[in-house]
């Protein structure tokens, strides 16, 4: 990880990396923010237990001397002790530190350790040195800059935050590692199951059962390679500089997010039986969808901004560890009682059409709760320094477990008793004209399949194309 200029942080925090830091009024205003304070923290970082290393560089007025670099670690009396604790002075802050553990750099000339020089034609302290960490496990360091009893901190800075040499390996803190590998292994699935809906896809449009729910299904499975190819090029931008583009992040966190409600939404029209057992959704239905997607939308945008607004990251938190993350878990299992309650109905009206909903209730209830047993998981079973890389593998495991669900008991197979489609596209546009009118003209006919050639067919039946069967089961 790259820090460079008057202020930055790493990709998930308190400021803006970058390097380039040109802008005067930018430097200004940190300058000032700095002036004001005689202890700042600038970043974290999860160094691996041998091969952690911190180099660093900075530079500041020879009339300001003398400025510290402190490296907490995250033992409860350490950086807990001081962080957000407005009772202890910067004095306090320094005490629970142990000097000879190397803890304290002094940015002087009389410090050997720190590196520092003084330029004589600019009267500037310049300070270049290093660090490596050894620790018995995978531990989170903070680094923070004092200057106790003085007249506030002035300095221009670059840190280079390391684990190893490898590519995999070196600009990442710990807790991220193999976030980059599990994102192009899942990419590379996720391409293999949205290319075979596609095969399947043709199939469907050629018997006339190219519905809108499997639609639903293709879009929510592109948008999430979309999703994760954006990640897995931020994090390989990331793995080369140390930098990275934290816009192909919020991205790739934004389609992953349209890819969920997507997914969401048709499985909630499937259990209300739309293109399995009705043309269509009554308008109050609809209302409530629209309602309820409005609602699970806007709970989205609000957890994006307050990740991005509000999150500290003086704090290993995670996403779900808020308010509005607290609200989506209360949304999901609000999803789960009306999914419930729809597939109930329509089983009800519908007994034929158990080989395709018994499965597919159960799988998803799986599901369903997934997802609040994963947040719930992170946010109290997991370990901090390792967590952003369990929970990244686990929500992507989540998410496939559901697409190759759906993939397998939908399947336009002769043999897949689970096919839910039976009416053709073609003949919906006439039972929504029927003259029967109400539920009568949204209701498909009672059949648990359409005809077995049919289905093995892989051109439209035309002498069927327009009659829809009523077949009784015995």
């Amino acid at each position: 990880m790259w820090l460079t200029g008057e202020t930055t942080s790493n990709h998930q925090g308190s400021v803006t990396p970058s390097e380039n830091t040109s802008s005067s009024s930018y430097k200004d205003i940190l300058l000032e923010r700095f002036r004001s304070s005689d202890w700042v923290f600038l970043t974290r970082f999860c160094f691996l237990t041998d091969f952690g290393h911190l180099d660093f560089r900075f530079r500041y007025p020879k009339s300001r001397c003398c400025q510290n670099i402190l490296l907490y670690f995250d033992d409860s009396s350490q950086w807990p002790a001081v962080y957000k604790r407005p009772e202890k002075n910067c004095y306090q802050k320094e005490a629970v530190l142990r000097p000879e553990n190397n803890q304290v750099i002094n940015l002087t000339t009389h410090y050997t350790w720190s590196g520092c020089v003084v330029r004589t034609h600019t009267n500037v302290l310049s300070c270049v040195g290093g660090r490596s960490f050894r620790s018995v496990r995978e531990r989170w360091w903070y680094i923070a800059l004092s200057k106790c009893g003085g007249d506030g901190l002035q300095l221009e800075y670059e840190m280079k935050l390391t684990n190893g040499q490898s590519f995999w390996t070196q600009h990442f803190s710990a807790d991220e590692f193999g976030i980059l590998e599990t994102d192009i292994t899942f990419l590379v699935i996720f391409s293999m199951v949205f290319l075979l809906s596609c095969y399947f896809a043709y199939n469907l449009k050629g018997r006339q059962l190219l519905h809108t729910t499997y639609k639903m299904f293709m879009t929510a499975a592109g948008v999430e390679v979309l999703s994760l190819l954006f990640h897995c090029v931020y994090w390989g931008l990331y793995a080369r500089d140390g930098v990275g583009n934290g816009s192909l992040k919020i991205l790739g966190k934004l389609l992953f997010s349209v890819s969920f409600l997507v997914f969401l939404l048709m499985l909630i029209l499937l259990g209300k039986g739309f293109t399995v057992t009705r043309a269509r959704i009554s308008h109050s239905g609809s209302v409530k969808l629209s309602i309820y997607m409005t609602v699970y939308t806007i709970t989205y945008v609000i957890l994006f901004i307050y990740e991005a607004e509000f999150f500290d990251p003086g704090e290993v938190l995670y996403a779900y560890d808020s308010p509005a993350g607290y609200g989506l878990m209360g949304l999901q299992l609000l999803a789960y009682v009306w999914f419930c309650y729809a597939v109930l109905v329509s089983l009800k009206h519908y007994p034929e059409k158990q080989p395709f909903y018994v499965p597919f209730f159960t799988t998803y209830t799986l599901w369903f709760f997934a997802v609040p047993v994963m947040a719930l998981i992170a946010n109290f079973g997991i370990p901090r320094w390792a967590r952003e890389k369990i929970v990244n593998g686990i929500q992507l495991g989540i998410h496939l477990y559901a697409h190759i669900v759906f993939l397998i008991i939908t399947r336009p197979s002769a043999a897949n008793k689970n096919f839910p489609y039976h009416v053709r596209t073609s003949q919906i546009g006439i039972l929504l004209s029927s003259p029967k009118g109400g539920e009568g003209a949204e209701s498909f006919p009672h059949h648990a399949y359409g005809n077995s050639s049919f289905l093995g067919d892989s051109q439209p039946n035309f002498t069927e194309l327009f009659s829809i069967q009523s077949v009784s089961l015995s």
